[in-house]
């Protein structure tokens, strides 16, 4: 009969390939996700020369990045299924089903098929990515180190161009487009909107770090992205930010689901109808004359006035999904206003999601987006995952459904603020139906 020494010799030999296969696949989905996630955020070309005019502008058109983000809508879900097959199941409800399958019919329906198809694939792959990179990390403290370092790294890298290159980090009066904007920090970030918008993110993530067993981390991750923020010069979203602080910080303490909703909600109509509202409406535009101000919202209302004439004409199925703007067949502006037209999108995501899906598909949209991330945070709330992950999520959720009423990021394939505000999204979704890792 073998010893007691030679047993235990035996089973650590037999659990060896074992633990090396956990280990290995421990690493594996650390190094993805971090890695998906400086993807997402600073893209394959930080640093855009804005002084060359041969620069391509555009965000998520890079044959590299539709690579990339097929291969992760591939390797993301499959680490996830090892162990959270039923968070991706849970994935198939109604409401984005037939999200998914209205935005299949737009593309169908495209007055520009090429167009509609690439970017729907990139959409979905990203979308798919998203999904599953919340399942990798197998508790919420995986998820807070993991969340912290990649945080870091672009922060790291955004004050580095600051420093050792200004002409590739910061916006300088010899800029092709928008000279004026010179002076005003964008880091790896291709416009300082851009940059002010995740820069605003970073900051709901080091609030989220510095309660999360992370308090050295998450406190030099706010500051850092704070200082940042305001270096950038882009008032509405350091605004946003503060607002969204505040309302956050109320509705966590009522207990009512219903006046959390009326709370967060509300904002949110006020800034439609003040916004794309007053070009349709001249009392909602007295009113709008009263705030303090510009009541043009610099030059949007030309382009809103534009987009709601082009809605008209198709109200039902848009013009294809990603495809109004730039397509041929759509009807140009009254004299004056030509300029409108090439315009990069509608500065609404809830107007452009009309342009290119119709009318039907704002609606799905308003209730995937918008209706239920809200019952989910209620949800979450019920199921006892409550706490500062809880109120991230929300954080960067309500963030992201204010700022899409002044910028169209909305179904934007991999743009920063799309790709975090899918994040946000999804762990509403998972915190609603399980119970959080600690």
């Amino acid at each position: 009969m073998p010893s007691l020494t030679a047993r235990i010799e035996f089973r650590s030999a037999t659990l060896a390939p074992l633990l090396r296969r956990v280990g290995a696949l421990h690493v594996t989905r650390g190094v993805v996700f971090i890695g998906t996630l400086l993807l997402g955020w600073i893209s394959l070309r930080p640093f855009t020369d804005l002084t060359n005019l041969s620069t391509d502008f555009g965000s998520g058109n890079d044959t590299w990045t539709y690579i990339w983000f097929g291969l992760l809508a591939v390797l993301t879900p499959s680490l996830a299924l090892t162990n959270n097959a039923r968070g991706l199941r849970s994935l198939a409800s109604a409401s984005f089903i037939a999200m998914v399958g209205w935005m299949s019919v737009t593309v169908v329906l495209s007055l520009d098929h090429d167009a509609s198809i690439r970017r729907f694939i990139m959409t979905i792959c990203v979308m798919v990515v998203t999904a599953s990179l919340l399942l990798l990390p197998q508790s919420q403290r995986e998820l807070t180190r993991w969340l912290a370092a990649a945080t870091l790294a672009v922060l790291a890298l955004c004050y580095l161009g600051v420093i050792f290159a200004p002409e590739l980090s910061i916006h300088q009066a010899r800029d092709i487009l928008e000279p004026h904007l010179a002076g005003d920090w964008r880091g790896v970030f291709g416009h300082k909107n851009g940059a002010a918008t995740v820069m605003a993110l970073f900051c709901f993530i080091g609030l989220y770090a510095a309660t999360s067993g992370a308090p050295i981390a998450g406190s030099a991750i706010f500051l850092l992205a704070f200082v940042f923020l305001v270096f950038t010069g882009s008032k509405s979203s350091l605004a946003m930010c503060i607002v969204v602080l505040a309302i956050t910080s109320v509705v966590a303490r009522l207990p009512s689901p219903r006046a959390r909703a009326v709370i967060c909600l509300t904002p949110l109509v006020a800034i439609n109808l003040l916004s794309v509202g007053t070009v349709v409406s001249e009392g909602l535009a007295n009113v709008a004359h009263l705030l303090p101000f510009d009541t043009s919202f610099t030059g949007r209302t030309d382009i809103w006035r534009f987009a709601l004439e082009a809605l008209a004409a198709r109200p039902l199925i848009g013009y294809g999904f990603s495809a109004f703007w730039g397509a041929n067949g759509v009807a140009i502006p009254d004299a004056g206003s030509e300029w409108a037209a090439e315009a990069a999108n509608s500065h609404n995501g809830y107007l452009d999601a009309a342009l290119t899906m119709g009318i039907p598909g704002l609606v799905l949209l308003i209730v995937v987006l918008v209706i239920v991330p809200m019952r989910n945070y209620a949800a979450a709330e019920q199921r006892g995952n409550g706490g500062p992950l809880t109120m991230m999520f929300l954080r960067i959720w309500l963030f992201g459904i204010y700022v899409a009423s002044m910028e169209a990021f909305f179904l934007d394939r991999a743009q920063p603020m799309w790709f975090t505000f899918l994040l946000a999204v999804f762990g509403l979704h998972y915190g609603a139906r399980f119970k959080v890792r600690a």
